[in-house]
């Protein structure tokens, strides 16, 4: 076995990235704290070609040099756009027809493997703050909150480590 090089992997360019057909999912970063945390963000989302990121209330803004130095370029690629207030744009995506998904521990939540995307139905997933979580408005405004199952003792993972978990689990389960 030999590992490729980069010159064998076969990567789109940002024009043929912003061009290619997009995985219906958006994500919506709810006043996240860390630079390194959103760059990580904006690199996964890259490689599973997500239509949009939101940056809302206190998320840092491209082009930093912080959120870059995880990013990877990935700022260039990957669509986004602030929005100050989360729960108006949740409210927007929804009334836009966009099933909104809280990623949260909570009451009645729907484990990540347990949940199954629709046919032809456009995902939002909302990714909260690293000490607070998501929002309670924003959680109570959401169509379905998802947990992700954690067996272990703390019970609590990365922002940009569960987006990666929740992003593959879905792009999977969609092709």
């Amino acid at each position: 076995m030999r590992k490729l090089k980069n010159s064998e992997l076969n990567r789109l360019s940002v024009s043929d990235f912003k061009e290619v057909s997009k995985t219906p999912l958006i994500v919506v970063l709810d006043n996240i704290r860390s630079l390194n945390n959103i760059g990580s963000v904006f690199r996964t989302s890259d490689a599973f070609l997500i239509e949009k990121i939101y940056l809302c209330g206190i998320t840092a803004t491209p082009p930093n040099k912080d959120i870059h130095k995880t990013a990877l370029g990935a700022t260039e690629s990957v669509d986004w756009e602030y929005v100050s207030d989360t729960l108006s744009l949740v409210n927007k995506l929804k009334a836009d027809g966009v099933q909104v998904l809280a990623i949260e521990q909570a009451e009645n939540s729907t484990m990540l493997n347990d949940f199954v995307p629709q046919e032809n139905q456009k995902y939002a997933v909302v990714m909260g703050n690293e000490v607070k979580g998501v929002q309670q408005e924003v959680v109570s405004a959401a169509d379905l909150c998802i947990e992700i199952p954690q067996l272990g003792t703390k019970h609590s993972l990365n922002i940009s480590v569960s987006c990666g978990i929740v992003l593959w689990d879905l792009f999977q389960k969609r092709f």
